[in-house]
């Protein structure tokens, strides 16, 4: 049983610590991958609070069937796509809100991606299609496994793994024209 499955017990069985546990163990990585799937820092944010605030309010099951990690980030990524519905029409930021959101993008980006490698390989993985994207990020920066990745994009494990040899094939030619080698591509 993994840390956060046990957090999660802990916070329903009455002890707060859980929660702020949970909280501290896994907000910064679902609030990054939530800015993958939205590209605003502020609505990530704001996806993660409630994200938690539902485990809070709402306090859902836990299935077994996932480790803690694969499930809390299924439902940050169906809270981000319902955000992502409710918010298509709406197209009406001024300039003054894009500079603010591309500023505190930047700070974000300079703060977490402090290497000149890791910033090139950032900017590439931006021009990816999404599922490319989400697949690569979850893969990668948060070593889920193929069968956890196919629950929280609601693939197959056939479709993800298809998806991740396309994805390191486009991130690779991305980067290959950026003049970035990298070897375990």
């Amino acid at each position: 049983m993994d840390n956060g499955v046990s957090s999660y017990r802990r916070f329903l069985d009455g002890d707060e610590s859980g929660m702020t546990e949970l909280i501290r163990d896994y907000k910064d990585g679902l609030l990054m991958y939530l800015l993958g799937i939205t590209r605003n820092f502020h609505a990530a944010e704001e996806i993660m609070e409630d994200t938690f605030v539902k485990l809070v309010v709402k306090r859902p099951r836990y299935s077994e069937k996932y480790s803690f990690k694969t499930w809390l980030y299924t439902i940050g990524r169906n809270a981000a796509i319902d955000y992502l519905r409710r918010n298509s029409k709406k197209a009406d930021s001024t300039v003054e809100e894009l500079a603010e959101f591309l500023a505190d993008e930047e700070d974000l980006e300079l703060s977490y991606l402090k290497e000149e490698r890791k910033i090139t390989l950032h900017k590439a993985m931006e021009t990816l299609n999404p599922d490319y994207r989400q697949v690569l990020y979850l893969s990668f920066f948060e070593d889920m496994s193929n069968a956890e990745i196919a629950a929280v994009m609601h693939k197959s494990k056939r479709q993800i793994e298809v998806l991740i040899y396309r994805a390191k094939i486009s991130l690779k030619s991305k980067l290959e024209k950026e003049g970035f080698i990298y070897e375990k591509l």
